[in-house]
Formats: C-alpha cells, structure tokens, sequence
C-alpha cells in the first residue's frame, strides 16, 4: 500500500536525526531560517555522491540566502562517516532514518537488491523546502536515484519565493 504524500503547506511533523559529530539535525517546528532537507539513498549510490557534491560546493550561497541545509540517510553512522570523510562534505549529515520517518517524509522506500547495496529498507530521492513556521513549501521526491531538482534551479527560485512571500504551490 503506498505511503500518503505531505501536502504542501502543512506543518511537518517535527524530527530528529542523529548527526555525525554529535548531536541531532532536527527539522519541523518553528526555528530561524529556512530549511532545504535532503533525503539520499545511501553510501551505494554513486548518483547521490554527485548530488551531495554540488550542494557542498553550493552551501555558501544557500547559508547567505538564509537556509540551513540538512541531509540525511538510512545509512549506519559507520557509512555516512566513510561518504563524509571520503567527500568531505561541510554540511550537517544525518543517519539512521527510520522507516516511520519515511513515510512520515512521503518519500519513496525500496528493498536492497543485495546485501551489498544496503542491508535494510532504504529512502529514494526526496528534497523539502521548509519555511521558519515548520510548513513545507516544496515537495521533490523521486522514486529512483536519477530524478532530483537542479540545485542552481531551487536555488534561485527559492530566493524568489522567499523575496515575493509566494505561497505553496499544488494544493488544490
């Protein structure tokens, strides 16, 4: 049975994931700045390196454009320390998503071919924008690995929806 997709414009659901380094990323609820959360599929996906990579050389220009970025994985810490500290990334990387916290993102859940790919349930592609108050604006979510926004896109669009106050879009 597939999972019920979030609506734009509702609050999310507040969570947290623990955080290489200590501590948690949390997202939901009322806090600061935007967020830009990104689900990847995991240590196994070399597409998901090359997207992680451009939003590493991007995390300035989002920062200066007022979002926190948070990204996170089903992956094991030991897996998402080995793609940090192979890619060395800077921005706050998450493991551990369950599979309640899927279905509560709408994301898109698949099996492991093997044993080699993964060794649980893992998350498909998803991207969120949401804004201070916790409510989502934006909703990408892909159910393979080669589907994902153009992150120069979201950017400027961003920018634009945050400076005109434009409201969620697809809601009817």
């Amino acid at each position: 049975m597939p999972t019920p997709k979030p609506v734009a414009g509702n609050i999310l659901a507040h969570m947290s994931f623990p955080k290489l380094g200590g501590g948690e990323v949390t997202v939901g609820g009322t806090r600061e700045n935007w967020t830009m959360l990104v689900v990847y599929r995991g240590k196994h996906c070399p597409r998901c390196k090359k997207y992680l990579n451009i939003l590493d050389e991007m995390r300035d220009q989002w920062t200066e454009a007022g979002f926190d970025i948070a990204v996170v994985s089903a992956d094991t810490q030991e897996k998402a320390a080995a793609d940090r500290d192979e890619f060395s990334w800077n921005f706050d990387l998450a493991y551990g998503m369950s599979e309640s916290q899927m279905n509560t993102l709408g994301v898109y859940v698949s099996e492991p071919l093997s044993s080699s790919e993964a060794e649980r349930p893992f998350a498909e592609p998803g991207t969120f924008v949401i804004r201070p108050d916790g409510s989502l604006l934006l909703i990408a979510i892909s159910n393979g690995p080669s589907a994902r926004p153009e992150l120069t896109e979201l950017l400027d669009g961003m920018i634009f929806t945050k400076e005109n106050d434009r409201p969620p879009r697809g809601t009817l």
